[in-house]
């Protein structure tokens, strides 16, 4: 059965081009009404303009969708619940929210400014935060939300020179996973998505041909399946090259409480079967560790808070 997004409305930031731009025109294309964010600047997030949203605008439009334009900085938390307000005003609520937009300052640590460290983490983590908090409260009264975080393969299994980066993107699996629990009683579905596409961030790292088969719009089907009624929750989706795989974070079964006077010691002598995989879990809240080390420690537990 087709998915029809018709009388959703749908935020994409860092939507003027690349990996935003083809979730906006997808989006669009399944019927939902989108906001096309985007500053406007480089990929070290300097400057700004509103052409580039713009122009995504006149594509939708000249498809017969609907769509406006705005040049919020995702950091300005004022700018964004502006955004969220005009665009409930204009048509009654925002129901999807994909916060995609993102920068790079690419060093190694030994080379990294702080400057470069904050300066990403406020674009990807708290530009992340203030556009999901703008639409929250909206989502809990409306008993609906679908909300896609942008994550990465550099934060979920690291990258050289990407500490910054990868740092962020892994922070926002964490809010997903806090989130998709709070949101659960309202229908507010909380994801992320980890994409490989040929965007202003890859440019000149891979062959020609390489690139070409890591074409972004092939990445946006993960986002209208994350948007939609039947979207999963708390999923970790990654896409690239028309494939999709789910990423998770697993807890080993590990080792028993050591009766020895030497537990460091026996982590190391035991490593393999502290980090073996036979009969790992994936925890469904943080609560589960606790239970997990409790009930080997010889406890019976109750459900965490």
């Amino acid at each position: 059965m087709a998915i029809d997004l018709s009388g959703k409305v749908a935020i994409v930031t860092g939507a003027g081009g690349g990996l935003g731009r083809e979730h906006a025109l997808a989006l669009a294309a399944h019927g939902a009404r989108v906001v096309v964010n985007d500053l406007g600047g480089g990929v070290d997030g300097t400057g700004g303009s509103l052409s580039a949203a713009a122009k995504v605008v006149e594509e939708i439009k000249a498809k017969g969708g609907e769509a406006i334009a705005n040049s919020a900085s995702v950091t300005d938390f004022d700018a964004i619940t502006d955004m969220v307000d005009h665009a409930t005003g204009l048509w009654g609520g925002v129901d999807i929210l994909v916060a995609n937009a993102g920068i790079l300052r690419d060093k190694s640590f030994a080379k990294m400014e702080i400057d470069d460290f904050r300066a990403v983490f406020e674009v990807h983590v708290m530009g992340s935060v203030n556009c999901a908090k703008a639409v929250w409260q909206g989502m809990r009264e409306r008993n609906y939300g679908r909300i896609i975080f942008t994550t990465s393969s550099s934060g979920l299994y690291g990258n050289f020179g990407q500490a910054n980066y990868g740092a962020a993107k892994m922070a926002l699996v964490g809010l997903m996973n806090t989130l998709a629990i709070e949101g659960e009683k309202y229908n507010i579905r909380v994801n992320c998505l980890a994409p490989s596409a040929a965007t202003r961030m890859l440019e000149g790292l891979l062959p020609a041909d390489q690139l070409a088969a890591l074409a972004p719009d092939l990445v946006s089907p993960a986002v209208i399946a994350m948007a939609s009624d039947a979207a999963p929750t708390k999923t970790t989706i990654c896409a690239g090259a028309g494939s999709f795989e789910a990423a998770h974070i697993t807890l080993t079964q590990g080792l028993a409480p050591d009766d020895s006077n030497s537990p460091a010691e026996n982590i190391l002598a035991n490593l393999a079967e502290l980090t073996g995989t036979d009969r790992q879990q994936i925890p469904t809240r943080g609560w589960d560790q606790i239970a997990h080390e409790l009930a080997k420690a010889g406890f019976k537990t109750a459900e965490g808070a």
